[in-house]
């Protein structure tokens, strides 16, 4: 395609994706649809710019006041992340040297506001939470894309042979996660036979680990009580070896009938997915004090995925992570009642948030006398290598510029 109606359609792609009104990645995958001359060049190219303007969309809105014509087609030519040939065939003189200009331009002297690129009421939580250099680190990482991470189907594979076998793509192993392999780029992996036959699956090292801190067992009963997609419940299946019973609950059957073509490729029988209408279901009730183990990866406000999911920053709310809070905790309690005496509870969110985090732990267990509170470090060591590096308080803390995975939070408590 010519380079200037290229740009015309990321202009159109960023104005429909800055209502935020909806996911951004939804809104990217429609819009491709809806545009299939579109090569994968030039598809990589839009989703791109478009990640590119999320990221850093107070830093280019500043910048973009001066200049003329629409406003998304300046917000465009400040983040275009494709080839710079577009930009020098697709516009015009003054617009080349309106963007030289803004280039010129020493960012370290703009605002702090303006070099992190969060909304005041997340970097305020964040200010509080982590001293002022560590906070600049952190606001850094969620500026850049994350790797992507592999999870090797244990039923089906070796690491080290799946390793080998994807050598030209330069792989390595994840640092902490022993079933973990991370990629730099974004190959087509669905057409990979290792991807096609269950071997892999996509899954970030962080979420790996929190299959690891539940540390589910051959023949037991298991539930992955917010399953989603499954990505979890298909690492738990594999440590159970296929054995016992493992129920995938979740309340959107839309999320559970993306499990399925997972599940199929994964090889695994023992996972019984089953839509709930909310967390009191009778189908769970059904299930009191009968489950050896239990994970609950809460919903959440997602900030911890901002390096994969950059329009969670401005689309996310005080207010939402005030309504998603008691929720957090009714969840918890909930699942909590599924477990026998001696099994084990995992709480976990993708959220860098305290109140969601810790908050949610001290409450649970200052009304749940009944659990005890577990070292993440202890649980998960002999699994995972150096894991006191990923633990604070006896709490799993997983932050993106400290172990290059999505934040993630974890505690643990055992029913006595």
């Amino acid at each position: 395609m010519h380079p200037k109606p290229l740009l015309q359609l990321a202009a159109q792609l960023v104005q429909r994706v800055l209502k935020l009104d909806q996911p951004a990645d939804a809104l990217v995958s429609a819009f491709f649809r809806d545009h299939r001359e579109l090569g994968s060049r030039e598809r990589h190219a839009l989703a791109e710019t478009t990640y590119a303007l999320l990221r850093r969309r107070l830093l280019w809105q500043h910048l973009a006041q001066s200049g003329s014509g629409p406003m998304e087609r300046r917000l465009v030519l400040l983040a275009w992340a494709g080839e710079p040939r577009v930009l020098e065939a697709g516009t015009e003189v003054h617009e080349r040297d309106w963007l030289a200009a803004r280039r010129q331009i020493d960012l370290d002297s703009l605002a702090p506001k303006l070099r992190h690129n969060l909304p005041d009421w997340i970097a305020d939580a964040l200010h509080k939470q982590l001293p002022p250099e560590e906070f600049e680190r952190l606001a850094t990482s969620l500026l850049e894309g994350a790797p992507l991470d592999l999870r090797v189907n244990t039923l089906k594979a070796k690491r080290d042979a799946v390793l080998a076998e994807l050598q030209e793509f330069g792989v390595q192993p994840t640092p902490y996660s022993p079933w973990g392999i991370r990629l730099q780029g974004k190959p087509s992996l669905s057409q990979w036979p290792l991807f096609k036959d269950g071997s892999i699956e996509v899954q970030d090292e962080g979420s790996q680990l929190l299959a690891l801190l539940l540390d589910a067992k051959r023949g037991e009963m298991v539930a992955d009580f917010c399953a989603g997609a499954g990505g979890k419940t298909l690492a738990l299946g594999a440590a159970m070896r296929n054995t016992g019973r493992l129920y995938a609950f979740d309340i959107s059957g839309h999320r559970l009938d993306n499990l399925r073509p997972r599940l199929a490729r994964s090889g695994l029988s023992n996972v019984y997915p089953i839509q709930i209408a909310h967390e009191r279901d009778e189908r769970i009730k059904r299930l009191s004090g009968k489950l050896d183990r239990v994970l609950v990866d809460a919903p959440c406000s997602g900030l911890g995925t901002l390096r994969r999911n950059p329009d969670m920053k401005w689309r996310q709310s005080p207010q939402a992570v005030a309504e998603l809070v008691p929720r957090q905790l009714a969840i918890l309690q909930s699942a909590a009642r599924l477990l026998k005496p001696g099994g084990r509870l995992v709480y976990a969110t993708c959220s860098l948030l305290e109140a969601e985090n810790e908050g949610v732990a001290a409450a649970f267990e200052a009304q749940n006398p009944g659990f005890a509170k577990l070292d993440a470090a202890d649980l998960l060591a002999g699994q995972v290598p150096r894991a006191s590096e990923l633990v604070h308080n006896g709490q799993l803390r997983l932050w993106p510029h400290r172990h290059h995975c999505d934040g993630f939070f974890a505690a643990a408590w055992q029913r006595t």
